[in-house]
C-alpha cells in the first residue's frame, strides 16, 4: 500500500465574521483561491489530479467542490462536497488520503471553505401546516433540553465544562493562552509560508490585500475576559462567554494529497504523511469529549502512543474541549495548541479540520520532524482525529 503524503498546505489567513477584511469574500471565490494554490504548490501536472474534495457547512447546499475545481482552472476534475459540520475539513483529508492509499486516486486536493459573513439563511414549510420556520437548519440529531441542535453554547460549551468539572477560570485561563500565543506565532512569522494572501476590494473601491489572521486580540487580558457576561445567566452555574469560545470567522484551506509512488515519480519531497484518522459518535450531550476516543482511535491505528506525539492541536470550538481533552488524556499543556486555536485564530466551521493540518505540517517541517494530531469535536455528537507525520 502506497502512503498518503502531502504535496502542499495553504491557507488563507482568518477574518473576522461580517465586520472582518472578508466580509465580501464568500465560500466559493475563497476555495478557488487555495484550491488554485494547493495545486500550484504541489508542482503535480494538473492531469495527475483526479479529484477535489472541499468540506462545506452553512453554505447553502450543491457541490462548492467542483466549482473550485473549475474556477482553479481543473475542469477535467470532479468535487465532492462534504460535511461533517465542524470536522468537515478534516473529513475531507482523511476521504482524499483513503482513495489514494486505496489507490483509487492518484492525487487529491482536500480542503474546506466557509464564510460565517455571507453564509445563506434557510426556510422551511413546518410539516402539516402552510405556516414557515425563518430560519430554519437542519438538525444534526433530535435535540433535548440538555442537547440542543441551535444552541452550541450549551450542547459544547456548557456540557462539556459541567461533565469535565471545568471551572470558568481554566477555561478564561486557556483562552487567554489562546491569544497570547497566536499573537506571538503571527510575529514571529510562523504562518507566513502557509498563508496565501487575499486580494480584497472594500466597499469603497480600495484594493489591498489579506494575509494575516485578524482575530487573535492582543489586547485581551485576564480581567477583560472575566468581565464579560455568560451567554445564559438564567442558567444557574452556567459559565461560558465569547471569551472562552471560538470566533465566527471566515476562511478556506487545502492541501494537496498524493501517492507516494506518484511523488517520487515526479521528483517530489512530500511535506508530511498522513498516518491515520478516525471519526467517533457518541452521546450529543458529551460532544465536547468526542476528541478523547477521536485521538485514542486515530493513535490506536497508527500504533503510536500519546508519548509519541510531539504536537497536538485540539480545536478551541470552546476552551472547555481542549481544557476537558488535555486533561482526560493526560497531555502536555506544551504541546497543546502551541498556535493557539479556535477561541484566538478564530473557527470558520467548515475550513478548520484543514487549517489545523496545514498548520501542524508547517511546524513539523520547521522542527525538522515528528509526529503531529489534529482533532476537534463536531456538532450532534461526532469527533475526528487525524495523525500526521514528518
Amino acid at each position: 500500500m502506497v502512503d498518503a503524503v502531502l504535496l502542499s498546505a495553504c491557507r488563507t489567513a482568518i477574518g473576522t465574521a461580517r465586520r472582518g477584511s472578508l466580509r465580501d469574500t464568500d465560500a466559493f471565490e475563497l476555495a478557488a483561491l487555495v484550491v488554485r494554490e494547493a495545486a500550484l504548490r504541489g508542482g503535480l501536472p494538473p492531469e495527475a489530479i483526479d479529484d477535489v474534495v472541499l468540506g462545506e457547512s452553512l453554505a447553502g447546499g450543491g457541490d462548492i467542490a467542483r466549482h473550485a475545481a473549475l474556477r482553479a482552472g481543473l475542469p477535467h476534475v470532479p468535487g465532492l462536497a462534504h460535511n461533517r459540520h465542524c470536522a468537515s475539513g478534516l473529513a475531507s483529508v482523511a476521504t482524499a488520503a483513503a482513495g489514494v492509499r486505496a489507490g483509487m486516486d492518484r492525487a487529491v486536493i482536500a480542503g474546506g471553505t466557509h464564510s460565517s459573513s455571507t453564509a445563506p439563511l434557510a426556510r422551511r414549510r413546518i410539516p402539516g401546516t402552510d405556516d414557515w420556520q425563518d430560519p430554519w437548519m437542519a438538525p444534526t440529531h433530535v435535540p433535548t433540553p440538555e442537547a440542543p441542535n441551535d444552541d452550541m453554547g450549551v450542547l459544547v460549551g456548557w456540557n462539556t465544562a459541567r461533565l469535565a468539572g471545568l471551572t470558568r477560570e481554566e477555561m478564561d485561563a486557556w483562552a487567554l493562552r489562546s491569544h497570547a500565543r497566536a499573537v506571538r506565532a503571527i510575529d514571529e512569522g510562523r504562518f507566513t509560508d502557509e498563508i496565501v494572501p487575499v486580494p480584497v476590494t472594500g466597499r469603497d473601491g480600495t484594493a489591498s490585500v489579506f494575509d494575516t489572521d485578524e482575530h487573535p486580540r492582543r489586547d485581551t487580558s485576564a480581567e477583560k475576559l472575566a468581565a464579560l457576561k455568560v451567554l445564559h445567566p438564567e442558567i444557574e452555574g452556567f459559565s461560558i462567554t465569547a471569551g472562552n469560545s471560538s470566533g465566527v470567522n471566515d476562511g478556506a484551506a487545502a492541501v494537496l494529497v498524493a501517492g507516494s509512488d506518484l511523488a517520487a515519480a515526479h521528483g517530489l519531497t512530500p511535506i508530511a504523511t498522513v498516518r491515520s484518522w478516525a471519526s467517533v459518535g457518541v452521546d450529543p450531550v458529551e460532544t465536547g469529549l468526542a476528541p478523547v476516543a477521536a485521538i485514542r482511535k486515530a493513535l490506536d491505528r497508527a500504533g503510536l502512543g500519546i508519548g509519541d506525539v510531539d504536537l497536538f492541536e485540539v480545536n478551541e470550538a470552546f476552551a472547555a474541549v481542549a481544557v476537558a481533552t488535555t486533561r482526560e488524556l493526560g497531555l502536555d499543556p506544551e504541546r497543546v495548541n502551541p498556535f493557539g486555536s479556535g477561541c484566538s485564530l478564530g473557527h470558520p466551521i467548515a475550513t478548520t479540520g484543514t487549517r489545523m493540518v496545514v498548520t501542524l505540517a508547517h511546524e513539523l517541517r520547521r522542527r525538522g520532524g515528528g509526529t503531529a494530531v489534529a482533532a476537534m469535536c463536531a456538532g450532534g455528537g461526532m469527533g475526528a482525529a487525524l495523525v500526521l507525520t514528518v
